[in-house]
């Protein structure tokens, strides 16, 4: 299922594509499924979705988290898989004072749709240019590596001067200012002296 182009049912947030689950579903029933479905697997010690650690980590500034997780069961006529996934808030854990239902069931959401582009290829490249940004955002550079506010200054004005749109820019490239290394904003730099002779 890998073929099928879900590009065109996706929705956009914070720059990134992603699939609903309700589409998802629909889109494996539209292609030949006659049985799909996900259930949550409850805590054994709880009995409800949400599970966590027993230790708790505390920030610096003095509040306490613990790392939480959903687990789903997920039927696709004779598949039959489960799913653990983080409850995250964007790219971001899910502190203990923001902890709701909706968290929890946006957790089991992505669980199903990432189990199904996993298991049957629905999706997957999806998912592949989302991890890939992150680890290339998040992972292989250091602070030292990100562009400073000097450079993040001229191509801004730059860009300006020459009516181009730099957010559009970042986001074609799947970067944003936090994501932007010295080595792109040097290419950036390039780019405009090439097209319009700027020092």
């Amino acid at each position: 299922m890998r073929k099928i182009d879900v590009r065109p049912f996706c929705s956009d947030r914070d720059g990134i594509k992603y699939l609903n689950w309700a589409m998802c579903m629909k889109l494996l029933h539209e292609n030949g499924a006659e049985r799909v479905y996900w259930e949550p697997i409850p805590n054994e010690k709880t009995g409800n979705a949400l599970r966590c650690t027993e230790e708790v980590f505390t920030d610096s500034k003095g509040n306490t988290n613990r790392c939480y997780e959903t687990r789903i069961r997920v039927v696709i006529d004779d598949l039959s898989f489960e799913m653990h996934t983080p409850v995250m808030n964007g790219a971001n854990p899910v502190k203990d004072n923001s902890m709701s239902q909706i968290r929890t069931w946006n957790s089991m959401c992505r669980a199903f749709v990432k189990g199904v582009a996993i298991h049957t290829g629905l999706g997957f490249d999806l998912w592949i240019k989302e991890e890939y940004n992150e680890i290339e955002g998040k992972i292989a550079y250091t602070k030292d590596n990100y562009v400073d506010e000097k450079k993040e200054k001229l191509i801004r004005q730059l860009c300006i001067s020459h009516g181009i749109d730099v957010e559009q820019w970042l986001k074609n490239a799947g970067k944003t200012w936090r994501t932007l290394t010295n080595e792109d904003a040097a290419c950036m730099l390039n780019r405009l002296k090439e097209a319009y002779g700027d020092e």
